[in-house]
């Protein structure tokens, strides 16, 4: 399965044109794991906008709008000010930048947690307005109601236990969570109540790895890790962080790649030539067709 690109006249932007081929089905994501046993990984990144999307769609099986775009994108101190129509602009725009990954979309602080009503208005939103596979919410036995109340619905839900980061404000910071027995039991029973509700996979953030291995073992479906254990049935990372877009990232993220130094670099560069005046003109770099 690939994608094939082509440049888009009224916008000169490459623009993805799909070659024959198949979106993964949130059936498929959750028939990997079988009999406790996932033997292909399930592969997740962060994408937010539909030039991200098609760089990361073929080598991804899901693409997760997270609403860490508070951050990334915005420059916001935390996710919690994300807004529902934040998550479907960017959600739709990822959708349109995609033809292989299953994407899933954040739903934002406050957008669900006062009822399993509520919850459904804003997720139904967000499959009309951006043709997303489903919704991430985050909380364990707490939105079990929630998560049943959504996938009786029609809605595939993954969930979201360990640190969660709307809830920074309880948590006290961005700290590992299940050091202590009373919270390490608190995840694991977090993760069977997600898993009897219906979510199709639970994202299992910033916990110590004997724990993520514990929750794993514990549920039907899919586990996916981040900070928490290789033993995770995927793993998922913010994109920026993974590509070296920021200085200081979680110690649990290895940095593939120096995004942010070739871009410096680059402008560095352009800067230099167009203060000397060095920098070329349309006739050097523009070259028209012969005629035939």
């Amino acid at each position: 399965m690939s994608t094939t690109f082509q440049i888009d006249t009224a916008t000169s932007r490459a623009t993805p044109t799909p070659a024959p081929m198949k979106r993964l089905t949130i059936p498929a994501i959750r028939r990997r794991k079988k009999d406790g046993v996932t033997e292909e990984p399930i592969v997740m990144l962060t994408a937010y906008t539909a030039r991200q999307a098609q760089l990361l769609d073929a080598h991804c099986d899901l693409l997760l709008v997270g609403d860490s775009l508070g951050q990334v994108i915005y420059g916001l101190p935390s996710s919690v000010p994300v807004t529902l129509d934040m998550m479907a602009a960017h959600g739709a725009a990822v959708v349109r930048g995609s033809y292989h990954a299953a994407v899933i979309v954040d739903m934002p602080f406050g957008t669900y947690e006062q009822s399993p009503q509520q919850a459904f208005e804003s997720a139904s939103r967000l499959l009309k307005e951006t043709g997303c596979a489903g919704v991430k919410l985050e909380g364990g036995e707490a939105m079990a109601e929630t998560v049943e109340f959504l996938s009786n619905r029609g809605i595939p839900v993954m969930g979201h236990i360990g640190l969660t980061p709307q809830a920074v404000n309880v948590l006290g910071g961005y700290n590992a969570r299940g050091r202590s027995d009373a919270e390490a039991a608190k995840i694991v029973n977090d993760a069977k109540a997600l898993d009897d509700a219906g979510a199709f996979a639970i994202v299992i953030e910033g916990v110590v790895e004997p724990i993520a291995i514990e929750a794993t073992k514990a549920i039907s479906c899919p586990s996916i890790g981040i900070g928490g254990s290789a033993e995770c049935d995927g793993q998922v990372l913010v994109t920026e962080d993974m590509c070296g877009m920021f200085e200081r990232v979680p110690r649990f993220v290895k940095r593939y790649a120096d995004i942010a130094g070739l871009i410096s670099g680059a402008a560095e560069q352009y800067a230099q030539e167009v203060r000397a005046r060095t920098f070329p003109g349309i006739e050097q770099t523009y070259q028209p067709k012969k005629p035939a």
